[in-house]
């Protein structure tokens, strides 16, 4: 597979603007995508939000395979990490991150206090990796289309500090990668689920590798939609195979019959995003 790397320069002046803004906050936030709570938690946020107490928002779970998603539950707990499931969608898990964030706005007022200092917002950065839903959440908690969303990664390009409620601030950020991916399958799957836009990489390697996965954990789930485009057998000898049977299945021809790889593969990976094959977890704790 091609490598994969996508940090373009908006991204790390928001690195050094989360630095900056750090100094600022109270909380940190930190929205990953529940199909991949591995690929998806950049490790320069270790780095960067030392020191500051991190709640980890695992979003999207309404796509997420269920039963992967409370092995990571577990995980979370185990080793001992703030982390909610949420669909910022529908309202799913906020009730939690709303009653979180009133206890710090408490804690704080309380200390303040203490000290004869005058109260203010509890201050939170929002974080994440490229839609992932940062501002979706923002925009769930506030009640209000506060913060600018869409489908696609590079939405958000500058900072705000929205209020939400009384005395909490939530600052909406980019999304941030980070400058090299040393593991291939994080690139991969950042790919597969929309965090690195479309043009930085083959769609159809990157088509035929998720087709590769799911035949191998979700079998049942591609048979379902595509057919079963695991028997061998005609396209065996091209690199493509199982995109090649997908296309074919679904009329993607073009002159001569050839197959529209193009095509299978922007279709695979549309119905991948909208959980149209299925809820699916492409990583185990």
């Amino acid at each position: 597979m091609p490598d994969i790397q996508w940090f373009p320069g908006h991204m790390a002046k928001t690195e050094r603007e989360l630095v900056e803004s750090v100094k600022l906050a109270d909380l940190v936030i930190e929205v990953m995508d529940a199909r991949i709570p591995r690929s998806s938690s950049n490790p320069d946020f270790n780095r960067i939000f030392s020191g500051r107490r991190r709640l980890i928002a695992l979003n999207k779970a309404d796509l997420a395979d269920p039963a992967r998603s409370d092995k990571w539950k577990r995980d979370f707990r185990k080793n001992g990490a703030e982390a909610v499931f949420t669909n910022s969608n529908k309202g799913d898990g906020l009730i939690n991150i709303r009653s979180l964030l009133r206890e710090a706005s408490t804690e704080k007022t309380r200390k303040l206090a203490g000290r004869g200092v005058m109260s203010r917002p509890l201050r939170v950065i929002v974080a994440g990796i490229p839609n992932s839903g940062k501002s979706t959440l923002i925009n769930s908690l506030a009640a209000r289309p506060a913060a600018k969303t869409g489908d696609r990664p590079g939405i958000t390009r500058s900072r705000q500090w929205i209020a939400v409620g009384r005395g909490v601030e939530l600052l909406d950020t980019p999304g941030v990668l980070w400058p090299k991916f040393e593991d291939e399958m994080i690139a991969l799957h950042l790919a597969i689920t929309g965090a690195i836009k479309d043009d930085v990489y083959d769609a159809t390697d990157v088509a035929e590798k998720l087709l590769a996965a799911l035949c191998d954990g979700y079998p049942g789930l591609v048979t379902g939609r595509y057919g079963d485009i695991m028997a061998q057998g005609g396209a065996a000898q091209s690199p493509y195979p199982l995109l090649e049977r997908t296309g074919r299945r679904r009329g993607f021809l073009i002159k001569g019959g050839e197959i529209d790889l193009a095509r299978a593969a922007a279709v695979v990976l549309d119905e991948f995003r909208a959980a149209k094959i299925g809820r699916i977890t492409l990583e185990e704790p």
